[in-house]
């Protein structure tokens, strides 16, 4: 099981972007539980990013919207970002 760190900025991306939508809410909580549980399972689609993003990951909440993060150490993930991928890549 991976810990699970999100800092002032994503809690403030989270209630701007997310907030408002019942159903990317629900799948956003549902995509962080098997994350923390399984973070490669294939219904993530976990993946490292590059260029600018280098040293980051991302995985899917839903079609178009995307978390990316930084593992900390093999236990622990720290969330970075959260958007549709034109928003956060």
């Amino acid at each position: 099981m991976i810990k699970i760190t999100w800092d002032q900025g994503f809690k403030r991306i989270y209630k701007k972007k997310i907030k408002n939508s019942e159903e990317i809410k629900k799948k956003f909580w549902d995509a962080l539980e098997l994350f923390s549980n399984e973070p490669f399972n294939p219904r993530l689609r976990t993946h490292k990013l590059t260029g600018r993003l280098e040293g980051l990951w991302a995985f899917s909440v839903a079609f178009d919207c995307r978390v990316i993060f930084k593992f900390l150490d093999k236990n622990e993930a720290l969330l970075i970002d959260i958007g549709r991928h034109d928003e956060v890549y």
